[in-house]
């Protein structure tokens, strides 16, 4: 048998450099390189594999480990989940700075690899430089942290270990139901230990990703509860995009005249301009979307898991008679809102629906319903994002707008957190399905910059746009560093609201009075209602290297923008919006608990409100 003599580092990228995913035909590289931030616990195992494996394992050198795994993240959802990144770290708080990410990765359900170092496992010395002590158990290590927030984790303590458990973590990250973050931990010692591997381990490998059929009686009963209904609506979550079923979505929908509405995670699953496209859909959605979803005796879902947002925290779907079929590859979605599941892929399964219903179309007069409550949520939304000009400061909204006017189709809008989700998901005019890309499972603050790098490189055709608040740019704005060194082309375009402007909206509707949500200085009175700090946003981008376009009209905004996108350079376009040009209002409720006693009237009228909402809360079952 030929063994090649390796340390583990070396031996682990190896095997990850000859990893390959296929579906439908289409091969590509699971393991795109690998993002790094060393220190002891693994400069000289990961680290020294990286400088030896050359462009076998490229490596791209970021400034935040969270940040890391961000980047990785948003290739891998520009990717369809077909490709990604490993992420580097040391033990101690390099590799708990991943927590974040990797609980972000997992709950999208998007591939990340990470490889963390660990104590020694041989304990030459105990404990080691930031080894975290559990009297009762000396195997626990600050790692640990990782297991919840991980698909997959393992600690490899031995060498020989690494062949199976590498398997293992190949298969979680390339399987369709159970991918996220998936965590190799790796002992420092161990990493740089030599052992003789099989030449079998570096064998090219090629992780095909099947698209399984749903069983023809759960197709069946679903067509049978289609054709039964009266009002049905289609739910398109994100599996439509992971799926590539965007087509098939489209079909179904232009056979059958059954509208369709989008999660946060599914928008552009149609483009907007589609017949049946009816825009986002709950708390944050379209009056049409939310009008429909009241009425109807039939919800679709179709890759969607029914986050809170989406059902309006179980009040949106009101119908007394509505019932559920739910198109899911993973079966414990499937089988949410007590639905008739339909376990398959995506594209195969609505392929399947699309046959089963050829003969069907819904009442001309429910198509024409939905089509004019398109048509005047298009006014709104031509009313609403109607960009300002001359001296006038835009809103938020007009912000959108002027994005509108200069982006190309395939241009990429990434955004998080903050208030931007709320308005992107009600007035962006989605036109291409790899154009809206905001993170929402997590809805985590300092996504944007990294995942624009992450986007960027997935498809370096796509100009890509990252939508930040000062909140959200003040958390993590470092990988601009990144961008501008590797000569990564993105556009940031830096909204300054003094503060987290969507948590003090909420804090007023729910009795918190703004508390601690402005960035002000304190008044006399100990409260920061002061005047705003004096923090200059576009100086600190323009000291990490980027080059800084000031906007301070609307035309001054479109201008910036045109700049921006034509510009090779990594850029930031810095606008103050206008804080009085009101948001439009939530189509439905979100559940967020008021306190039940308080001696503040503003707390109490929240209250009352929050009860009279509470209310209509229905389990379907």
């Amino acid at each position: 048998m030929t063994t090649h003599r390796l340390t583990v580092a070396q031996a682990l990228l190896r095997f990850l450099a000859n990893q390959h995913t296929e579906r439908d035909g289409e091969r590509q590289r699971l393991i795109a390189g690998c993002w790094g931030i060393f220190g002891h616990g693994n400069v000289a195992g990961v680290g020294q594999a990286l400088l030896e494996s050359g462009e076998q394992m490229p490596y791209l050198q970021g400034r935040n480990e969270q940040s890391m795994v961000h980047a990785a993240v948003g290739y891998a959802r520009q990717r369809n989940r077909m490709s990604t990144y490993a992420v580097t770290t040391s033990i101690g708080p390099g590799a708990t700075n991943l927590v974040t990410g990797a609980a972000l990765a997992t709950i999208n359900h998007l591939p990340v690899l990470l490889l963390p170092g660990d104590v020694f496992a041989t304990r030459p010395a105990d404990p080691v430089l930031q080894q975290l002590e559990v009297p009762h158990a000396k195997d626990v290590t600050v790692n640990d942290c990782l297991r919840p927030v991980s698909r997959y984790f393992d600690r490899i303590w031995r060498p020989e270990a690494l062949m199976s458990s590498a398997l293992e973590a190949m298969r979680v990250l390339t399987d369709p139901v159970e991918t996220g973050a998936v965590t190799l931990a790796l002992p420092q010692d161990v990493q740089a230990e030599a052992f003789d591997w099989p030449e079998e381990f570096f064998a090219e490998r090629v992780w095909r990703v099947h698209r399984p059929v749903a069983d023809p009686r759960s197709v069946s009963d679903a067509a049978e509860a289609i054709r039964g209904a009266q009002r049905p609506l289609i739910i398109a979550g994100g599996g439509v995009h992971h799926s590539g079923a965007e087509q098939e979505l489209a079909e179904l929908a232009e056979r059958t005249g059954i509208p369709v509405a989008e999660t946060q995670a599914g928008r552009g699953s149609l483009r907007y301009d589609h017949p049946c496209a009816l825009g986002s859909i709950g708390h944050t959605g379209t009056e049409v979307s939310d009008e429909l979803a009241r009425r109807a005796d039939l919800v679709i879902g179709v890759g969607t898991r029914y986050s809170d947002f989406t059902t309006a925290s179980r009040t949106l779907f009101a119908n007394p008679r509505v019932r559920f079929v739910n198109v899911n590859i993973a079966s414990i979605d499937a089988h949410k809102q007590a639905a008739a599941p339909v376990v398959g892929d995506a594209r195969s399964t609505l392929r399947q629906l699309t046959e089963a219903l050829a003969d069907h179309r819904i009442a001309e007069s429910y198509v024409d319903e939905h089509r004019e409550g398109a048509r005047r949520w298009a006014e709104v939304v031509d009313r609403t994002t109607r960009a300002a000009s001359g001296d006038e400061r835009p809103g938020q909204a007009e912000v959108l707008g002027a994005l509108d006017e200069v982006l190309d189709d395939r241009d990429v809008v990434i955004n998080a957190a903050g208030s931007m989700p709320e308005d992107l998901n009600k007035l962006w005019r989605a036109k291409d399905p790899g154009q809206y890309h905001v993170e929402y499972g997590y809805s985590c603050m300092g996504y944007e910059i990294p995942a624009a790098i992450g986007a960027r490189l997935a498809d370096p055709s796509r100009e890509v746009f990252a939508l930040v608040g000062d909140g959200t740019y003040l958390m993590m704005p470092t990988e601009l560093v990144t961008a501008v060194q590797e000569g990564i082309k993105i556009n940031l375009v830096l909204v300054q609201n003094h503060g987290y402007a969507s948590i003090g909206g909420l804090s007023d509707k729910v009795g918190g009075e703004r508390f601690g949500t402005a960035y002000r200085f304190r008044d006399d009175d100990g409260t920061f209602t002061g005047q705003p700090l004096p923090v200059d946003l576009a100086a600190n981008a323009a000291s990490l290297g980027v080059r800084v376009l000031r906007a301070d009209t609307g035309d001054e905004l479109r201008a910036a923008l045109r700049e921006a996108r034509d510009d090779p350079w990594p850029a930031a376009v810095y606008v103050e919006t206008d804080p009085t040009k009101v948001q439009l209002p939530p189509e439905a409720w979100w559940d967020v608990p008021v306190a039940e006693v308080s001696t503040r009237e503003s707390t109490r009228m929240a209250r009352k409100g929050y009860e009279e909402q509470a209310a209509a809360r229905r389990n379907h079952l």
